[in-house]
């Protein structure tokens, strides 16, 4: 028998913390909060809600029998909605770098009768996509959700968000490679200069990367989310002038978000990744296969548009979108992190 472990208990009405919102993180024991928690635009600690759905579905028009490959695993939203699709006859692969998550995930779905006839997850980056192919065979459909599980994002653990203190960490899998935190110590000021322009197009790119440089020279550490926010937010003061509260708060928001993305880019090295993959797809894909991607930021959707349109000029893939997919007002109401979203397809020649 299980030693029984008692809650955490926080001051106040409502628990504040990440890890004190247990009814959150048992969304199956307490349903009625957690839909409430959704209908009022939030995402609940401890889980993901899936983006796009519907259209995922529509685009891929699933067959029980289809074998597919679900390559961002995350919470595991988009792959029960492929597996209900094939009423038990069939096979989804899903693969993902981050084992703390994808090991809850597997476990849910484990419970509720998907088992390893039906379901299997492999723990590597969908660069490797080739050897999954080797292991499985060819797909029938992919579905690639670039974006990061808000699980992730809201674990202060983790050091996603700028909005919450933490290690400076950004890592996908925390076992492996070297956290934000490390990188920061070790790229000069042009590097980071460079790294935040090319991956978020950030215009105070090289006024942060002198502020950071900065503070290293007076032996400031930068180790936490916090220390990182308070040098944007510095450098965003100093370049603001003229401008009102307001718009320096917004753009100090932006700011953040622009930086810290740029970061994780870099630090899980995805847009190496996501070339890696766009390359080896066409190889995975059944012929009639379908392709999905969903993008969170222009570098991304780049990077897929072309890919889809060269393979479509070359005769690999039959048919693309022509125009991007993007998710229904009703949907952003509910998931606010859904505006972003882009939606592309394409079918195996």
């Amino acid at each position: 028998m299980s030693e029984h472990k008692r809650r955490v208990h926080y001051s106040g009405k409502y628990p504040k913390k990440f890890e004190e919102k247990y009814k959150e993180h048992n969304p199956e024991k307490y349903a009625d909060t957690i839909k409430h928690v959704i209908e009022k635009g939030s995402t609940p600690a401890g889980m993901h809600i899936s983006i796009c759905v519907n259209e995922i579905l529509e685009c891929f028009d699933i067959k029980p029998g289809q074998q597919g490959l679900d390559c961002t695993f995350g919470y595991g939203g988009h792959t029960r909605k492929m597996l209900e699709q094939l009423k038990g006859d069939g096979k989804m692969v899903v693969l993902d770098v981050d084992p703390i998550e994808s090991a809850k995930s597997l476990e849910r779905l484990r419970n509720d009768n998907y088992g390893e006839d039906i379901l299997s997850l492999e723990l590597t980056n969908f660069a490797n996509i080739d050897e999954v192919v080797a292991k499985y065979g060819k797909f029938d459909f992919i579905l690639a959700d670039l974006g990061v599980s808000s699980m992730q994002i809201d674990n202060p653990e983790r050091g996603f968000s700028y909005k919450v203190h933490g290690p400076l960490d950004l890592r996908m899998n925390p076992h492996k490679g070297i956290s934000a935190a490390e990188r920061l110590s070790e790229l000069d000021k042009d590097e980071i200069t460079g790294m935040l322009i090319d991956n978020s197009d950030e215009p105070f790119a090289e006024e942060i990367a002198k502020e950071i440089i900065k503070n290293r020279r007076s032996g400031k550490k930068i180790e936490t989310t916090t220390d990182l926010r308070e040098i944007l937010e510095k450098t965003v003061e100093a370049n603001s002038k003229g401008m009102s509260e307001s718009e320096k708060k917004e753009l100090k928001k932006k700011t953040c978000q622009r930086v810290f993305q740029a970061l994780r880019i870099d630090v899980n090295n995805e847009y190496e990744v996501l070339d890696s993959l766009l390359s080896k797809i066409p190889d995975a894909l059944n012929a009639g296969g379908k392709v999905v991607f969903l993008t969170f930021h222009s570098g991304e959707d780049r990077l897929v548009k072309r890919a889809f349109k060269d393979g479509l000029a070359l005769g690999v893939y039959s048919d693309c979108a022509k125009d991007v997919i993007r998710p229904g007002e009703e949907e952003c109401r509910i998931n606010p992190r859904a505006k972003s979203t882009k939606l592309r397809w394409a079918v195996r020649n």
